[in-house]
């Protein structure tokens, strides 16, 4: 299984040993853990943002009334 060798300050070290045993968890576990969610988190945003891309012309025309300034839609023509 692939490995990675982190280097940290002795003060970032210090920090991340304490938010590893606050959960719980050895070093090792805690930075695993930590990467993968970063991974999962933007793979949510992703899609999150594909979902209202996907309905927001849809949303804009049943709340007229919310649509953004500058945005097409609400009314505001170009110079």
């Amino acid at each position: 299984m692939p490995s990675l060798n982190v280097s940290f300050t002795d003060e970032e070290l210090e920090g991340v040993r304490a938010a590893a045993a606050a959960e719980g968890k050895s070093l090792k576990q805690y930075l695993h853990d930590l990467g993968v969610r970063e991974m999962q988190r933007q793979r949510f945003i992703a899609g999150a943002g594909g979902w209202a891309d996907r309905l927001r012309d849809e949303f804009d025309q049943a709340f007229p009334d919310e649509v953004p300034p500058g945005r097409p839609g609400n009314g505001v023509t170009a110079a």
